[in-house]
């Protein structure tokens, strides 16, 4: 049998995340019997336009959210916009059944502002620029 190729790349490929997750999705039905998996996003959006301003976006899945990105324009920071995107995040992942939620954010970006909500540190791991690092937070719902 021929070998795969194995490509890298740095371009999002919509049909290879399809794949890949559904075959994730699969793998996992076949192990637990279910697949709950979904997308979650909170987005704030120009009134006039419709055009997205910022937002979260993250998903569900197992009794878990995920935040993956969260960016608020600066102009739109120190309004209290912030929590209140993070509280609709938090509020639609419980709706779903999401006992814990979990993020990622970076040493100069916000971990102050998620640990002010009630996030909590579970870990951190030096990264770029030196002295900077990867600051990890879950929260109980």
């Amino acid at each position: 049998m021929t070998q795969p190729l194995i490509e890298i790349g740095d371009q999002i490929d919509l049909q290879a995340q399809q794949i890949i997750g559904d075959g994730l999705a699969a793998f996992n039905k076949h192990a637990t019997g279910y697949h709950d998996r979904r997308p979650l996003t909170v987005l704030i959006k120009d009134p006039h336009t419709g055009q997205t301003l910022g937002g979260i976006t993250g998903r569900s899945a197992f009794g878990m959210a995920f935040l993956d990105l969260f960016h608020l324009p600066e102009t739109l920071r120190g309004s209290g916009l912030g929590s209140r995107l993070l509280q609709a995040f938090e509020d639609e992942a419980r709706r779903r059944g999401c006992r814990s939620a979990v993020l990622y954010t970076i040493s100069f970006q916000a971990p102050g502002f998620y640990e002010k909500r009630g996030w909590m540190r579970f870990g951190e791991i030096p990264c770029e620029p030196q002295g900077s690092s990867r600051v990890f937070l879950s929260k109980a719902l």
